[in-house]
């Protein structure tokens, strides 16, 4: 069975220097990775820079919001007594229970009246 075995591996080496003499190896050169990111970059559309800049946005809307209520959320000084905002004024100079705005009602009954 030895010279059987032989002969089989031969035929494989001789196989596969066929393969290697018809295929030759095919490394990749010192450009490989910046022509590969050239080509990427190249096939990048429109929509997808649009679609990161619209994500970029929307980030920056949350963040924006999330600061806003944290401003609001957090106590201010008491303003000086001189300085009111407007509905404060205007809630001051309006009073509900101002006599010329609500005044008594009087109902005379017509026999009261002379007639």
């Amino acid at each position: 069975m030895q010279p059987m075995r032989a002969s089989d591996e031969e035929r494989l080496d001789a196989l596969f220097r066929a393969f290697a003499g018809a295929c030759p190896d095919r490394d990749p050169s010192a450009n490989f990775m910046p022509n590969l990111w050239r080509r990427i970059e190249a096939r990048q559309t429109f929509a997808f820079s649009f679609r990161r800049m619209a994500n970029a946005l929307v980030t920056a809307a949350v963040a924006l919001s999330i600061a806003l209520g944290v401003y609001m959320a957090i106590p201010h000084t008491v303003a000086p007594a001189g300085s009111q905002s407007y509905i404060e004024a205007l809630a001051e100079a309006n009073a509900l229970d101002a006599p010329d705005i609500v005044g008594p009602v009087h109902l005379y009954p017509a026999s009261e009246t002379g007639r």
